[in-house]
């Protein structure tokens, strides 16, 4: 297997096609965590009270992180074997028909308990979908990248990730602001059918894209590995542990984009749906500048400090928003929100792709970051569960909440405080100190 020509001079190329992509699969992904927090406790819960409802609504955001690790452990053992682009088109494809799915389901009243059922089954597809999409488009990305731009290009697929929230926001805040009976009968499905144009773009642009140099040497030369798994476990055990503890800097994504929204919206605080989601769109706004910036400082002067940065300020920040909206205060949760989730939360968040990817060597890369992110990421996404529990039956404890966040801090920390400093290291000698300690792995030449 050859390195293909054209693979060595598209990095501009390959972080483009990450950015749509990411941004693609996460419009569909996060037009859910909308729908939970707003309409699905009233279609798919609606025979419990209004707090069980909530409860069990946000119980199955959190199912598709649930689904992550097993998705993680497939998709990355394939990445590695048979290259990151058919893993990045498989799961766009994936995201977009469960998504579309979702769009086409009966209600509890139309269906009965088969309603909130068939949703769980296709959060799950989501999930799965998920695993794979980040790992792969990051392992893309940072493989193309020049060795002293990684942090910048690699932040491409976070901006995505950004940017299809910030998609999903604007969408639904229309859709919001229909009359009650409209928006709870066929108005919150028009964003779901929507990822049918999401999938089929997302495909057109992925299938264009090369394979890595990187990878491509790797098979060419060495082999790919027999079963990355392994490899993984044996070589770089204590990389994956970092990575999982890092993951749950997550944390602070989905309590601000899941269990705030639901708060403020609530009887309790009383703020509007639509002036909410525009606090996410703004902050959205404000983070698809904000991460490239964070990243490229992190090629000047490391991961770890920009990553350190964003997790102690995180655990900060996310107690002054929280405590915003419990004032019903709007400008100044505005103003808290935007820096928080905009501006602070950033920094680790358009990091983390370069500094997980390079803890890995190219022949585990993609398993490396599947596996731990997700296994982070499902803590992370039952992080909201969790807390509609600690806010206490009326919901309204939002300083335990806040106290749970910044302990889910803690980790990502240790993970700054603990890891390599690889800014500097060139491409093809990254997660060399792994292998160097490690038995001569079993190969299979491609």
């Amino acid at each position: 297997m050859s390195v293909p020509a054209e693979a060595a001079g598209q990095p501009k190329k390959a972080a483009a096609a990450a950015w749509i992509g990411s941004a693609l699969e996460y419009y569909d992904f996060f037009i859910y965590g909308s729908a939970a927090a707003l309409i699905f406790p009233k279609v798919f819960f609606d025979e419990s009270d209004p707090a069980t409802a909530t409860l069990l609504s946000l119980a199955t955001f959190g199912v598709a992180y649930a689904a992550r690790p097993v998705g993680a452990l497939f998709l990355g053992h394939f990445g590695d074997r048979v290259g990151r682009k058919k893993i990045m088109v498989f799961t766009l494809l994936l995201m977009g028909l469960s998504t579309f799915l979702i769009g086409c389901l009966p209600t509890r009243a139309q269906v009965g308990s088969l309603a909130p059922v068939l949703l769980v089954l296709c959060r799950i597809l989501q999930g799965v979908s998920a695993a794979g999409e980040q790992a792969s488009a990051n392992s893309m990305t940072l493989e193309h990248a020049p060795s002293n731009r990684r942090g910048f290009f690699t932040s491409f697929t976070l901006g995505g990730t950004q940017g299809g929230q910030l998609i999903a926001t604007l969408v639904f805040i229309p859709i919001a602001a229909l009359p009650e009976n409209q928006l709870l009968s066929w108005g919150w499905r028009i964003p779901f059918w929507a990822s049918v144009v999401v999938a089929v773009a997302g495909y057109v642009i992925r299938r264009r894209l090369e394979e890595t140099p990187a990878f491509a040497r790797q098979a060419a030369t060495e082999g790919v590995v027999k079963l990355p798994l392994a490899v993984l476990l044996r070589e770089h055990w204590a990389d994956v542990l970092r990575v999982i503890g890092g993951a749950l800097i997550a944390s602070v994504s989905t309590i601000f984009t899941v269990w705030a929204l639901a708060y403020a919206t609530s009887d309790s605080v009383g703020m509007s749906r639509s002036s909410m989601l525009w606090v996410g769109a703004l902050a959205n706004v404000v983070a698809l500048a904000a991460i490239p910036l964070w990243a490229s400082l992190s090629d000047r002067i490391g991961r770890r400090p920009v990553f350190l940065i964003g997790s102690v300020c995180s655990a900060i920040t996310m107690f002054l928003y929280l405590w915003a909206i419990s004032t019903g205060n709007y400008p100044l949760t505005l103003l808290l929100g935007i820096v928080t989730f905009g501006v602070v939360y950033s920094a680790a968040n358009g990091v983390w792709p370069s500094f997980y990817g390079e803890m890995f060597s190219t022949r585990v890369r993609l398993s490396g970051m599947a596996i731990g992110t997700q296994i982070g990421f499902a803590v992370a996404g039952f992080a909201v569960t969790f807390a509609a529990q600690i806010a206490g039956p009326d919901g309204t404890d939002w300083s335990s909440v806040a106290l749970f966040t910044a302990a889910l801090c803690v980790p990502p920390v240790i993970t700054a405080l603990s890891a390599r400093e690889t800014h500097k290291t060139p491409t093809d000698h990254l997660g060399e100190h792994a292998t160097q300690r490690a038995s001569q792995p079993e190969r299979v030449t491609a």
